[in-house]
């Protein structure tokens, strides 16, 4: 069968005609087979709310001689703290996605809300969007902080940290739903989860709200120096600089991981950086594999920062003792998106119905079966 998937980013879009098919392996019914044709739309400035009339139209250009879809399903963005799954697509969801008192967006991915089911309903077929960003199933302990009334919320990389969390099951004999398993996605942005049974039960945030050091995200900081860093530059610049001009952007003044890889050798500033690299991510790795009830399966080291085989070489060799280490290199989301569609039109799961998000919850929904 034959599903569009749409996933925007700030700089294009990118699309794909995904053939799926079914697994060829009966003990792992979710290990489905795909083909994607991909397409890719750049785009001058990152899109917003305005720019939606004219992007529905350019992916109905761009697809309009691939083969009839059998679904399109598109990128969630912060749609509400839910589980995760495969969502159907409804015009009240399409609405909380891109609504916003000042005009602007959440996060770009809300746009694939919209556009899948714009797309969808030119061809008349459902819509869907797969493990939103806002993605929340913590367990309470891990929600908990210790200060009365302030709650954690996760914040992680969780389209590509699930699709590496499956992969890594099948490719050692398990479904998702049997498995524990820590995903290390290193990159621009780092975050690390933890999988219990198929549920992400405790993730070390990422951005300004946790993780270890990324290329532009600073990692863990002394409470004290963080403060004083907001009284500095004040709060919202303070944030921007955590999420984004941190991490070995600021201290080697690059944030390209292949540029880095050549100049380690010779500079003794990028070989420090480094280090404190793997460290931070050794040190989050461990601490989500004890949040698990058990010893972990597998970790999964992935993202952009996965490309660079020297220094996941470091990793692995200081975690290898607790699981078997798996690498899986950049980011997953297309596959991600077509396969979550798939399990729903294979009636391997079904998929969810959203509900507008109650103001101040505190607690996501339980996860169901």
């Amino acid at each position: 069968m034959i599903a569009y998937v749409i996933n925007p980013g700030t700089s294009g879009l990118k699309l794909a005609c995904a053939t799926i098919a079914p697994s060829d392996n009966a003990a792992l019914p979710g290990q489905l087979r795909l083909k994607l044709e991909r397409a890719e739309l750049p785009l001058p400035h990152t899109p917003s709310i305005h720019d939606l009339p004219d992007l529905v139209q350019r992916v109905l250009d761009v697809t309009r001689d691939w083969p009839a879809p059998a679904a399109v399903v598109g990128r969630g963005g912060m749609i509400g703290q839910v589980p995760a799954g495969t969502y159907h697509v409804t015009p009240d969801m399409a609405e909380y996605a891109v609504h916003s008192d000042d005009g602007t967006l959440p996060h770009v991915s809300n746009l694939g809300v919209p556009l899948a089911l714009a797309v969808a309903q030119a061809r008349s077929v459902p819509a869907f969007v797969v493990d939103p960003q806002s993605v929340d199933e913590l367990i309470p302990e891990a929600r908990e902080t210790g200060v009365r009334g302030v709650k954690r919320r996760a914040e992680y990389h969780a389209l590509n940290a699930r699709v590496a969390a499956r992969r890594a099951a099948h490719d050692i004999g398990k479904r998702l739903q049997d498995a524990r398993i820590v995903v290390a996605h290193l990159g621009a942005t780092s975050s690390v989860t933890a999988f219990e049974k198929g549920r992400a039960i405790d993730s070390s945030g990422t951005g300004p709200d946790g993780g270890p050091m990324g290329a532009v995200q600073s990692g863990p900081l002394p409470t004290r120096a963080l403060l004083k860093l907001a009284q500095k530059y004040g709060v919202d610049d303070t944030l921007k600089l955590l999420a984004g001009a941190s991490g070995m952007q600021s201290l080697t003044g690059s944030a390209s991981l292949k540029d880095l890889e050549a100049r380690e050798a010779g500079e003794e500033d990028v070989r420090a950086a480094v280090a404190a690299f793997v460290h931070q991510a050794c040190k989050a790795t461990m601490e989500q594999v004890g949040a698990l009830q058990g010893r972990p399966d597998a970790i999964v080291l992935t993202g952009g920062a996965a490309r660079w085989d020297a220094l996941m070489d470091r990793i692995e060799r200081r975690l290898a003792w607790v699981a078997p280490v798996l690498v899986i290199p950049g980011e997953l989301e297309l596959e991600a998106l077509a396969e979550g569609a798939g399990r729903v039109l294979l009636g391997l799961e079904a998929a969810r119905d959203w509900k507008p998000p109650t103001p101040h919850a505190d607690a996501a929904p339980r996860q169901g079966a």
